[in-house]
């Protein structure tokens, strides 16, 4: 019993460590909490996607994904060109402020629209696979046959962090009512968006 709990928090705390890091899927999950935009959705998808990842990576899909260095270079250039264009949905919004930006979710957009975009901000990104399918399953092997206990640890990892970053982002809804802190908080997210999105154009 000691040695699953071992192997749970070990897994826990490693996804934690992958998934807090500024990305393109933390900078949308937090617009859209701050937002109140499909909130519910956004995190279901992003902690669900990042379950079946894992559970992949624990079950050995990595390394036969290495044998097509094709196919991830091809997610990598699809997954940058998206990746570019919303940033520079982004930056727009930094030079054109007031175009919709609002904290109470009336003129955030449609909730199919937030859920395809997230779905292609996490299924389009290569950074998430290398953090779930490759590294969190190699070390999960490490773990033998603890080795799903510590697989569970890191989904249980993920989803309270999408939850709180999510739901958690309301509470900056009275800072970012001024339309200041909107257009700073857009320009972080075109910042990232872009350079992630530059990175995978140029490596693919």
């Amino acid at each position: 019993m000691n040695h699953a709990l071992t192997a749970a928090a070990a897994g826990f705390g490693t996804g934690l460590s992958l998934i807090v890091a500024i990305g393109a899927q933390n900078a949308f999950v937090l617009r859209q909490g701050v937002r109140r935009d499909a909130v519910l959705a956004v995190v279901g998808i992003c902690a669900l996607s990042d379950a079946v990842l894992i559970a992949l990576g624990v079950g050995g899909v990595g390394a036969v994904v290495v044998a097509w260095p094709g196919a991830v270079r091809a997610v990598g250039l699809v997954g940058g060109v998206f990746l570019l264009c919303y940033g520079a949905l982004a930056a727009r919004r930094v030079l054109r402020p007031g175009t919709g930006l609002t904290t109470d979710g009336e003129a955030a957009g449609s909730r199919r629209r937030a859920v395809l975009t997230c779905l292609a901000m996490t299924w389009l990104n290569p950074h998430v696979y290398l953090d779930t399918v490759f590294l969190l399953g190699s070390l999960a092997a490490d773990r033998g046959p603890l080795r799903w206990t510590f697989g569970l640890g890191a989904a249980l990892a993920s989803l309270c962090w999408f939850a709180a970053l999510g739901f958690g982002a309301r509470l900056l809804g009275r800072l970012l009512a001024r339309r200041s802190a909107w257009r700073v908080l857009d320009g972080l997210v075109a910042v990232t968006m872009l350079g992630l999105g530059a990175l995978l154009v140029s490596g693919a």
